[in-house]
């Protein structure tokens, strides 16, 4: 049953929003330790707020080893000491609240640490009441692993226990054994802890690894994957059949989601890493799935118009009615997209995120341009560049402290951060950026900005145009404005053609052409993304 205490006539607020990813990490330090923390966060939101987003969401900042930082989590419902206390939490609650912002918390179901409480239990005997809590087999008949299944941080995905001779499955670290999903006695323990915050006024959880969620029940070899090639990530070399994506995990999520709408207005967001055909089946048989499958189509698309074009097509082509889109142009786990498509074209990616129909996703430090930091050998922290190194696949580069000055340490401790800053901080910084007019801090609030002025932006149809070469048009368009957005992806400058339209230019990338008449036909310079309010009738030719 929805929640019947949420007027209808009142749109959810998740689709009018900007979610902005912090990385607790890595945001401010307040204590002088190198780590940022809950404290920093409460100190720093008015610079969130004023950018322009609706919503925060941390990454884990529950009691945790810290092995994986966060994603082993030994305590649901506790904070970890290296970011403060519960009442520091409660007061980043307050002010978010205050500020008109929304909380979403990450929510890490797929496994615990190795030192929960319940593993702990689980490993004392096979008979112990916490033993079914874990994926526990007998070893193979030449004692090795009960099947093939691999870690996604290299080598098995099975961990032998000496002391009661069996295995342990773990999808990722040997120390984040994985949750037996198909125990009930699980399933309600996490239903718990999702209760516990939502009653705290926590506006949402972002599910992490959602899909890994359940595995198959007759522990069946996954098939060799015919595509693998040497420097892929090891879990490749097998195609995961049997342990991520199984049609039973849809049961599961639609209990989780009963659970949100236990309380109003409420958000579920699911980390999915899948093709959009099979990602919008997360959505839920009539929308009782997540309400945001994350889909992370532009974290590794080929970055050509033609090829953007087609994705979004598929995307909004695969969604189911009544259903919500999403993007997600940079996290966590993968490399900032200034790193990958360079300075100029990051701008025309800001803009692109900041204006397809949707909901998006803002990952700290993108909104100033910040690459890759530089990671030396003896820096790395992260398990998975330490157990598969030389691949690339290493994550310390993107989670690098967030620059705020141009001070020491970039201000954002008074001692060593605890991962190395980026190489060019003293000039990507927010201190510095902020007074610049054309820089990439104030185009994000420009685009923020526009899509609070013009709701078209926000609950507008997306009409794709007719377009050539490396430009992408489209049209954004509700019974108030349409507005054109028109991105080149590539290196000349392009004249586009547009019969009977007449415009005025909002904003360009290079934030030197608002006010602009644009009939007929819009000229727009390499690497350039403009966006256009239409003035007159257009007669629109689309794709």
């Amino acid at each position: 049953m929805r929640d019947q205490n949420r007027s209808l006539d009142k749109p959810e607020w998740w689709k009018n929003a900007v979610i902005y990813q912090i990385y607790p990490r890595s945001f401010y330090d307040t204590d002088g330790d190198g780590v940022g923390d809950l404290r920093g966060i409460c100190d720093k939101l008015p610079y969130v707020a004023d950018l322009g987003v609706e919503a925060v969401w941390l990454s884990p900042v529950f009691a945790s080893p810290m092995v994986d930082f966060g994603y082993d989590i030994s305590d649901y419902c506790a904070i970890d000491p290296v970011f403060g206390t519960m009442a520091d939490f409660d007061a980043v609650l307050e002010k978010v609240h205050r500020l008109g912002l929304k909380l979403i918390l990450d929510l890490v179901p797929n496994h615990t640490s190795s030192a929960h409480p319940w593993f702990l239990d689980s490993c004392r005997s096979r008979t112990s009441d916490s033993r079914d809590w874990y994926l526990w087999r007998d070893p193979a008949p030449d004692g090795g692993p009960p099947n093939n299944w691999l870690s996604v941080f290299g080598g098995s995905g099975w961990e032998f226990d000496g002391e009661t001779e069996q295995y342990y499955y773990h999808t990722f670290l040997a120390s984040q054994p994985d949750l037996n999903w198909r125990n009930p006695k699980v399933r309600n323990a996490i239903k718990q802890v999702m209760r516990f915050w939502f009653a705290k006024g926590v506006d949402g959880f972002r599910i992490d690894a959602l899909w890994y969620l359940l595995k198959d029940d007759q522990f069946r070899n996954n098939p060799i994957n015919p595509d693998y090639r040497e420097g892929q990530p090891p879990d490749y070399r097998l195609l995961p059949l049997y342990t991520t994506d199984l049609p039973e995990v849809h049961d599961v999520i639609a209990d989780l989601r009963r659970v949100s709408d236990e309380f109003s207005d409420r958000l579920l967001i699911g980390e999915v890493y899948l093709p959009p055909a099979k990602l919008v089946a997360y959505y839920g048989k009539d929308l009782e799935g997540v309400h945001l499958p994350f889909n992370f189509s532009l974290l590794e698309a080929p970055w050509h118009a033609r090829t953007l074009a087609a994705l979004i097509d598929e995307y909004e082509g695969a969604l189911p009615p009544g259903s919500w889109p999403n993007w997600v142009l940079g996290n966590h786990d993968r490399p900032r997209i200034a790193s990958r498509v360079g300075e100029a074209q990051a701008r025309v990616a800001a803009m692109l995120l900041l204006t397809l129909r949707g909901t998006p996703t803002l990952y700290y430090g993108d909104e100033l341009g910040m690459r890759m930091a530089q990671i030396p050998a003896h820096r790395v922290r992260d398990p998975l560049e330490l157990n598969v190194p030389g691949l690339g696949l290493g994550r310390d580069g993107s989670r690098s402290p967030m620059p705020w000055s141009s001070e020491l340490y970039a201000g954002f401790s008074t001692t060593e951060p605890w991962c190395p800053l980026i190489d060019d901080w003293a000039l990507t910084n927010v201190s510095r950026l902020e007074s610049d007019p054309a820089s990439m801090l104030s185009l994000h609030r420009s685009l923020l900005q526009l899509r609070k002025e013009n709701s078209a932006l926000v609950a507008g149809s997306y009409e794709p145009l007719l377009a050539s070469g490396d430009i992408l048009l489209y049209m954004r368009r509700d019974a108030m404005s349409w507005v054109l957005v028109a991105l080149n992806f590539g290196a000349q400058p392009e004249v586009v053609e547009l019969s009977e339209f007449a415009g005025r230019i909002l904003l360009s990338t290079y934030s030197d052409r608002s006010g602009e008449n644009a009939e007929g036909q819009i000229f727009i310079r390499a690497h350039e993304g403009l966006v256009v309010l239409r003035s007159e009738t257009f007669t629109s030719k689309t794709r």
